[in-house]
């Protein structure tokens, strides 16, 4: 079938030419107080990975299994964020940002999974919290980006109920150590990645391919934010919330077949983890899965899952297309191009109005949706420029439609606060290692020397002119 939300790769089909030079920054379609910013996530570009305390995650292992990773590379190094921590930040005040997305690294703020917290781990992002808050750049912080600690997983990982008692253990040290600088908290990132490549199908770390039975995975980590969510209440001041990934979701052709394909995609992709959260309930679907078993939810949990936030993450890029595989008998559909919309040289469709539609959806059918976050969207470009293109025209692209695109969401009611780019640096993006370039910020993989690309002053110039 391929890999599910990863479209196969395939020719660049580039947008219709349009003028050489970006368009005008439109910073001001956004309302006052728009938290304009850029992301990263702990594995993805701090390397560090045997240094001052820290253990290996299950990624540290994933990666030096043979033909696992696109490029044979691995996170050990990453882009070495760890050591040029502080070159990064002056990039993001050169940028202008007024929000920055991290992520904790469990390994290394609490070596092992348990015990107390690594000082080195502490120290280090002690630096980082307090030169963004001395620069004016409000730390959005997820304590869990998919890189579990390895005695975490030897442990049972996600399909046992205990690490969501690790985690909450992790999230009280977490909070003791920056609760009084971090300016929202994120429990975890993107659970359905963790749960649907990691545990059901097997094509990231750990490596299982559990299928139904990786629902396992998905209540351990929404019961682990729930808790997480009331420790960190207790200790800290500021909002907290969830980072979920969303995409739109449409079937290839209008038969039966395909739209009841896509149906169950949404629920699988979206709501699986959309509706726990925000209804107190799963999808009747999703518990009818072959190996899901519905008996590992005990009374109370969806209370828990389902308590208040202060805001809601979504990470977001591209819509996705499903038409019926019914002679998969383990997973019958699969995912295709779109048609009539460019693509990425990753593969993805671009289409910043999938993004309005996602938001207005959203809003309509959870009426308890707190504030919205668009906390994580970019597409991977190539950097030569083409003859009829100046260079890194389609990432700035990118980045004007979707902004315009949450301009459309708010003007349709929806209560938006902010956009984070992914990324701000180039990143080991996990199985496709270096291949793929999200960057504002160039980074050469082997001398590690940063170079901001057009995308980057183009952004900064769209911030200055929001904020003047």
């Amino acid at each position: 079938m391929g890999r599910v939300g990863r479209a196969r790769r395939r020719p660049h089909r580039r947008a219709p030419s349009g003028p050489l030079t970006p368009p005008e920054p439109r910073g001001r379609d956004l309302p006052a107080g728009f938290v304009y910013g850029a992301a990263t996530s702990a594995y993805q570009v701090e390397g560090g990975a045997a240094l001052d305390g820290r253990t290996p995650s299950i990624w540290d292992v994933f990666a030096a299994v043979p033909a696992q990773i696109a490029d044979g590379s691995s996170g050990a190094v990453a882009v070495d964020h760890y050591h040029r921590w502080a070159d990064d930040m002056s990039l993001l005040t050169d940028l202008g940002a007024t929000g920055y997305r991290m992520s904790l690294s469990w390994s290394r703020l609490q070596p092992q999974g348990s015990g107390p917290a690594n000082p080195a781990g502490v120290a280090f992002y002690d630096r980082l919290l307090d030169r963004l808050l001395g620069a004016g750049v409000a730390p959005f912080v997820s304590l869990h980006h998919r890189d579990m600690p390895l005695e975490v997983m030897e442990r049972g990982g996600w399909l046992t109920r205990a690490t969501s008692d690790a985690f909450t253990d992790y999230a009280a040290l977490a909070a003791d150590a920056f609760g009084d600088r971090v300016a929202a908290w994120a429990t975890i990132d993107e659970p359905l990645l963790e749960t649907a490549y990691g545990y059901a199908i097997g094509i990231d770390a750990p490596g299982l391919a559990l299928l139904g039975g990786a629902f396992q995975a998905t209540h351990h980590q929404l019961l682990a934010h729930g808790r997480a969510a009331v420790v960190l209440r207790s200790a800290s001041t500021a909002p907290i919330g969830i980072v979920n990934r969303h995409t739109t979701v449409d079937p290839a052709r209008p038969g039966a077949a395909d739209r009841v394909a896509a149906r169950f995609y949404d629920l699988y992709h979206n709501r699986q983890f959309a509706d726990p959260i925000l209804r107190g309930e799963y999808p009747a679907a999703i518990l009818a899965m072959p190996g899901a078993g519905a008996d590992v939810i005990q009374d109370g949990d969806l209370a828990v899952i389902s308590a208040p936030l202060d805001f809601y993450g979504i990470s977001y890029a591209h819509p996705t297309i499903v038409a019926a595989a019914p002679d998969n008998t383990a997973i019958p559909f699969s995912l295709e191009p779109g048609t009539g919309m460019p693509m990425s040289p990753a593969g993805w469709p671009i289409h910043p109005e999938s993004l309005t539609r996602l938001l207005v959806e959203m809003n309509r059918r959870y009426p308890q949706l707190p504030p919205v976050y668009v906390t994580g969207s970019g597409g991977a470009f190539d950097d030569d420029p083409v003859a009829d293109q100046a260079p890194d025209l389609d990432r700035i692209a990118y980045l004007d439609g979707h902004l315009a695109a949450l301009a459309s969401a708010i003007a349709a009611g929806c209560d938006i606060r902010g956009y984070f780019h992914w990324s701000l640096l180039d990143s080991w993006e996990w199985t496709e290692g270096f291949t793929r370039r999200f960057g504002l910020v160039r980074v050469d993989p082997g001398s590690l020397e940063r170079t901001p690309r057009a995308s980057f002053a183009h952004y900064r110039d769209l911030i200055a002119s929001a904020l003047c």
